[in-house]
């Protein structure tokens, strides 16, 4: 008799688990967007001049990566950034290879059948 009594108290405490542990974040595939997050994250900040700095942030990102300041910069060190955003030239190399084989040279060398 006793144990009728605990069997719908175990039926009602798994299936409230398994509500309140399921929601629609749990099958989100991309970010879920929330104004506020619960807790702090492990993050690493880079100050410009490559610094870095453990902190804890409140959304949950791996690494922040703080400007530069190019008014700071010398005109040469100012040169040589903005250079470097720019896009590459891909460096295109011909090759002219001379074909100087001869396939009559090697029909001695084929079986009739």
């Amino acid at each position: 008799m006793q144990s009728m009594r605990i069997l719908p108290a175990l039926t009602q405490q798994i299936n409230g688990c398994f509500t309140r542990c399921l929601s629609s974040n749990t099958a989100a595939v991309v970010k879920v967007h929330r104004s506020i997050y619960a807790r702090r994250y492990p993050t690493v900040m880079v100050l410009p001049n490559g610094a870095t700095i453990n902190l804890k942030y409140h959304e949950p990102r791996k690494i922040i990566k703080l400007p530069l300041d190019l008014s700071l910069l010398s005109e040469a060190e100012r040169k040589a950034r903005i250079e470097k955003r720019k896009p590459k030239q891909k460096i295109r190399i011909e090759d002219d290879v001379e074909d100087t084989f001869n396939a009559n040279k090697y029909l001695k060398y084929m079986k009739k059948k």
